[in-house]
């Protein structure tokens, strides 16, 4: 099988990214973008798809998270994208459900090529984690989704501490496109003969 990698970069006023992935990895991840926090979780959707990933952001935290989130989820979408090519061979369908502690998420996605976020349970979620608002992790897996052109849902199912929930979210997001991704197959999955 040909390497299934991407390299994306992105200049704007409010981020600069570099970013690089390999599908087939061996879980080796370096992730800078100024924020702890997304780091952290960042790593995990890479660790536990087994995913090589190297993300560098240089991004306007003085104002917030929000544009580096953003952005670095646009990024993570095109890279996937990319190296997932002409999907041919691939799963196409992934799931999980994980649990942390007191919380358990569950994360279903279809890299069928129309892209679609379907995000449920996040009143669960503070307002605020880690001091930036909770609600930039929607916008950041709507990017994905955006980039990637995949099918995505996301159901908190239940839990109280916010970093438990969007930890199993990730791990989540992981484990189903490390399912996606794998090439068990021989043709191209689809009844009607090709993928949007």
């Amino acid at each position: 099988m040909t390497q299934r990698t991407a390299t994306i970069s992105r200049d704007t006023s409010e981020t600069k990214i570099s970013l690089s992935l390999t599908l087939d990895g061996a879980s080796n991840v370096d992730v800078k973008t100024g924020w702890g926090f997304a780091d952290h979780m960042l790593t995990l959707i890479a660790f536990w798809g087994g995913f090589d990933l190297q993300i560098h952001c240089d991004g306007d935290l003085h104002v917030d998270a929000h544009h580096t989130l953003e952005d670095i989820g646009i990024c993570l979408g095109n890279a996937l994208r990319e190296a997932l090519g002409d999907r041919k061979g691939i799963n196409r369908i992934g799931m999980a459900k994980v649990p942390m502690d007191e919380s358990i998420s569950e994360v279903n996605i279809d890299i069928s090529g129309r892209p679609y976020l379907v995000y449920r349970g996040d009143d669960l979620l503070p307002p605020v984690i880690a001091g930036d608002e909770s609600d930039l992790w929607r916008e950041f897996f709507k990017s994905v989704c955006y980039g990637a052109r995949i099918n995505m849902h996301i159901s908190y199912l239940y839990g109280k501490n916010g970093h438990h929930l969007l930890e199993s979210a990730c791990k989540g997001l992981g484990l189903a496109l490390r399912m996606a991704a794998s090439c068990d197959r021989n043709q191209l999955l689809s009844t009607k003969g090709s993928l949007d």
